[in-house]
C-alpha cells in the first residue's frame, strides 16, 4: 500500500486575514493539514526552525524576505531520519513572498525525491501558489511534481471539500 507523507510548515502568532491582523494559536496551513488527516491515511511532520520568525506579523515578514533575499536555509528543529518508506509526500506551507518559506527549502533539500509524487498545497490571501510548484520542481528533481492547491488562509477551516476534489484527483482518496 503506498504510504503519504503530509509534511508542513505553519505558523501561528499575529497572522494577516483578509485585510486585518488577528492572533491565532494554531497556523492556517496546520489547520488544513489536521483536516487532511482526517480525510486520508498518513503520517504527518511539521516543519519548524531552530528560531523561529517574530510572533509580530510585520516583523515576521520582514524577517522573511531577508531569508528569501540571502536564500537562507534556516535551522530545522528536526527533520524526520528517512522518507523512504512514502510514495507521497503532500507538503504544506503559507506563500511567503511568492515562494515557500526558506525553512521548506532546508527541508526539501535534505532528500532525495526520485521516483516520489509531491502534490503542493500553499494557504494565503489571494496570492495563491506563487511559484511554487516551479520551486519545488527545481528542488526535488526525479520527483513527479503534482498541480498545487491553493487555500484562502482565513477560509482554512472551511476547506475541507476543496481538500476532498484535491485528494480524491490525485488518488488519494
Amino acid at each position: 500500500m503506498a504510504r503519504t507523507l503530509i509534511a508542513f510548515f505553519s505558523r501561528a502568532d499575529e497572522n494577516y486575514f483578509g485585510g486585518a491582523m488577528r492572533y491565532v494559536k494554531v497556523g492556517n496551513t496546520e489547520i488544513v493539514c489536521n483536516i487532511m488527516k482526517e480525510l486520508i491515511p498518513a503520517d504527518s511532520f511539521k516543519i519548524e526552525m531552530k528560531n523561529p520568525y517574530s510572533p509580530v506579523y510585520m516583523t515576521c515578514i520582514e524577517e522573511a524576505k531577508k531569508d528569501l533575499r540571502s536564500k537562507a536555509r534556516p535551522e530545522l528543529v528536526a527533520v524526520p531520519e528517512s522518507i523512504d518508506e512514502y510514495d507521497t509526500i503532500v507538503l504544506a506551507y503559507p506563500n511567503y513572498w511568492g515562494t515557500m518559506p526558506m525553512a521548506v527549502f532546508t527541508f526539501l533539500e535534505q532528500f532525495d525525491f526520485s521516483g516520489k509524487t509531491i502534490l503542493p498545497l500553499c494557504t494565503n490571501e489571494g496570492s495563491g501558489m506563487g511559484g511554487s510548484e516551479r520551486d519545488i520542481k527545481r528542488t526535488c528533481s526525479g520527483a513527479a511534481v503534482k498541480k498545487g492547491l491553493s487555500i484562502t488562509g482565513s477560509q482554512a477551516a472551511n476547506s475541507k471539500s476543496s481538500l476532498q476534489r484535491w485528494l480524491k484527483a490525485n488518488g488519494l482518496l
